[in-house]
């Protein structure tokens, strides 16, 4: 391996930097993109169990906040009840969106600058042949061709385009893999604070009704003839 490097030249070593860095964030997104630790199947119908019948403590609702990403959305949701008894719908949605928005943000995280790599993978490959082709029109010369300038700048060309496309491959299949499942995280993030609207808006007081005005002017005074 280590002669195959020397052989590319320097175009692979940025190269190497992109496939030590794609390899750790491959590691990191499959990592945190598991399904028990982003959306455990069972959190939603316990806390759904828990809020029954009261709200629970800060406390738990801190716990439950820390549990995974489906927790903290359902967390939101449940201090903002807790905070603000009067809350409208509308308002406690607004709360589980912006809830989700973070959410979605730490799902994605990672994930363009692995696209980046998948895509900048093969640029580096095709700077690494026109290095490559310099060397070998370089070894022509009025004399006569270098034959090792010549070996190396074939080389060159040759090895960086097979391990940029190397680099590059793989970083896009698990890119797109990994949109997949956010996508998918997200649907079961949305479809989950629905369920707990619906359940929280229990426990939400409701504004009383206005009252209609006595006789401003609207008809209710008494008629002067």
């Amino acid at each position: 391996m280590f002669s195959i490097i020397q052989a590319a030249g320097w175009p692979i070593y940025p190269l190497l930097l992109c496939s030590v860095v794609a390899l750790a964030l491959v590691i990191e997104r499959i990592s945190s993109l598991r399904r028990r630790r982003v959306t455990p199947p069972r959190l939603l119908d316990e806390v759904l169990s828990v809020t029954s019948h009261s709200l629970p403590s800060a406390d738990v609702v801190e716990k439950l906040a820390d549990n995974s990403v489906l927790g903290e959305v359902l967390a939101s949701g449940v201090r903002a009840v807790i905070v603000e008894p009067r809350i409208t719908e509308n308002k406690l949605r607004q709360v589980f969106e912006l809830a989700g928005r973070s959410a979605i943000h730490q799902l994605e995280r990672y994930l363009n600058t692995l696209g980046t790599i998948a895509t900048a993978a093969p640029l580096l490959g095709l700077l690494g042949t026109v290095v490559g082709m310099i060397e070998i029109f370089g070894s022509q010369g009025p004399s006569g061709g270098n034959p090792a300038q010549l070996a190396h700048g074939i080389s060159i060309a040759l090895y960086n385009t097979a391990f940029g496309l190397i680099v590059a491959i793989p970083s896009l299949m698990f890119y797109r893999y990994f949109r997949g499942q956010v996508e998918e995280i997200i649907l079961e993030l949305e479809q989950s604070s629905d369920r707990m609207l619906g359940h929280l808006m229990r426990f939400a007081i409701q504004q009383p009704p206005v009252a209609p005005g006595n006789g401003n002017g609207n008809g209710n005074g008494n008629n002067k003839g």
